[in-house]
């Protein structure tokens, strides 16, 4: 089964950036959809970004522009560049894999989650 592992969270000041990372294993990484999700306390979890298998993205509204996802498909790796962070963004952020752009992100596979933490 694949396995996710995230990485780059922390703590930052409003205005700042944060890349996370999310390495996967055991799986053929460059077919599959991937994604960020985020999970803030008492809240659902939402998509923030994915990004298919030919590069296509697609993004949450209020982070276009400030966000950005990006694949290493030669490291099974999936990025995404946090910029201009603001405090309601603090969140546990998720990586997800899946099959397909459209298929459910709830049908795929989640990491364990890196929190990020903007201060104000």
């Amino acid at each position: 089964q694949v396995q996710l592992v995230e990485s780059g969270g922390g703590l930052v000041q409003a205005g700042g950036s944060l890349r996370l990372s999310c390495a996967a294993s055991g799986t053929t990484f460059s077919i599959n959809t991937m994604g960020w999700y985020r999970q803030a306390p008492g809240k659902q979890r939402e998509l923030v970004a994915d990004i298919g298998s030919d590069g296509t993205t697609a993004y949450e509204s209020s982070v276009k522009g400030q966000f950005t996802i990006s694949r290493d498909n030669a490291k099974n790796t999936v990025y995404l560049q946090m910029n201009c962070l603001k405090p309601e963004e603090t969140a546990v952020y998720y990586c997800n894999y899946r099959q397909g752009f459209f298929t459910p992100a709830d049908s795929g596979s989640w990491g364990q989650g890196t929190q990020v933490t903007v201060s104000s």
